[in-house]
């Protein structure tokens, strides 16, 4: 089909679990571990649920009774597990004797990586698509009571066309990201930075190694059960010693170990033949995503280790494209990891906050160009003529 024509039959439901559009799911193919049914299986049934307040509202689009699209939403009462904070909006509400939530949330819950937001079937467009979705979702927002809707980490396709929507905002925001320019070797890298910068990534590595601490990789089903153990009890550990409890309990990863194991990456530390330090990665075939870290003693420069030049020299090894580290951390920089924009889209049934917040973010889009143009200037890369 062609862009723009329009489609008749078009029908969108309202889910109340992922398991209601299986068999979309037998027919898309996903082009990030995150857009799986497995994994969406899997948050929903562990973490991503009403007990934890992301109650399912997932848009599922039909043609002639036939599923072609789904959009994940959820009804939400907080803003935890998103990334993309509105706290400010929230609070203006409530100045005005309203309420903010319930609102509506299109995410991966506790998953701040840019990816397909609105899945569809390859012989449909976003702009065929979109009219409906975005009819179904202010109705579920009038029936709900939600006040907005908010698209997170959304990709550039659906971005493209919803910045020509002028019902809503569109916000931006700067994340770090390394692309492998063909390196052979981790020292292959480190030649492409000033000799200030390389020595600095190499004195620190010096200094872990004469604390005898050695790394261990294991992908798949190599990854054994004790070894998911000693990972949760690092994972918890980040949470714990900030007195929060975490996102994510163990049946989850034992769940996507047994249903998507081809996806999963393990980094080990080990001093003196001790485990120290866990990190969790998800790949596909272009990119490394670092996710998940902990450690049972706190080793200086361990955390850079393991969840950076561990993931740049997997992504070297394996011919990866692009290594995502997660979200925040000017400290990327240096260490050779680039700015890169990341957007959200957000509707607010309320015309005078509407307005609002779209003026919030085009003033706020301003600096976020200042930074990603500091950012950039401030990566350690020699310069080129």
């Amino acid at each position: 089909m062609q862009s723009g024509v329009a489609l008749s039959g078009i029908e969108v439901r309202v889910l109340d679990s992922i398991r209601q559009s299986q068999d979309f799911f037998q027919h898309y193919r996903a082009t990030q571990p995150f857009q799986q049914y497995a994994f969406w299986d899997s948050l929903e049934q562990h973490a991503a649920n009403p007990q934890s307040g992301w109650v399912p509202k997932h848009l599922l689009i039909l043609d002639q009774q036939q599923a072609v699209g789904f959009l994940p939403l959820f009804l939400k009462s907080h803003q935890r597990g998103e990334y993309v904070f509105d706290h400010a909006w929230a609070d203006a509400y409530a100045r005005y004797g309203l309420d903010y939530f319930p609102r509506l949330v299109s995410s991966i819950p506790f998953t701040p990586v840019v990816g397909e937001r609105l899945l569809l079937l390859p012989s449909y467009s976003i702009e065929q698509l979109w009219p409906a979705v975005f009819a179904a979702m202010r109705q579920l927002a009038a029936d709900t009571g939600a006040s907005s809707w908010h698209g997170l980490f959304i990709d550039p396709a659906l971005q493209d066309t919803l910045q020509q929507q002028p019902e809503l905002a569109i916000r931006s925001n700067c994340q770090f990201l390394w692309s492998n320019q063909n390196y052979q070797s981790f020292d292959d890298f480190l030649q492409q930075l000033t000799a200030k910068k390389r020595k600095n990534i190499k004195d620190e590595r010096k200094k872990l190694l004469a604390q005898q601490l050695v790394y261990s990789c294991k992908e798949g089903a190599e990854i054994t059960a004790q070894d998911w153990q000693l990972f949760y009890q690092c994972y918890v550990n980040t949470y714990h010693v900030r007195g929060q409890r975490p996102y994510l309990p163990l049946a989850f990863f034992l769940d996507i170990a047994a249903s998507m194991p081809q996806h999963l990456v393990l980094m080990l530390a080990y001093q003196a033949q001790q485990p120290v330090a866990a990190a969790l990665f998800f790949k596909d075939s272009t990119t490394l995503y670092g996710r998940y870290w902990g450690e049972l003693q706190h080793i200086d420069l361990l955390h850079f280790e393991l969840c950076y030049y561990q993931g740049i020299e997997y992504a070297i090894r394996h011919g990866l494209q692009y290594f995502d580290p997660g979200t925040q951390g000017e400290h990327k920089l240096i260490r050779g990891f680039a700015p890169v924009y990341t957007y959200s889209a957000h509707w607010l049934a309320l015309p005078p906050f509407m307005q609002a917040v779209r003026d919030y973010c085009q003033q706020e889009s301003e600096h976020i160009q200042a930074y990603y143009q500091a950012a950039l200037n401030s990566l350690p890369f020699k310069k080129t003529c």
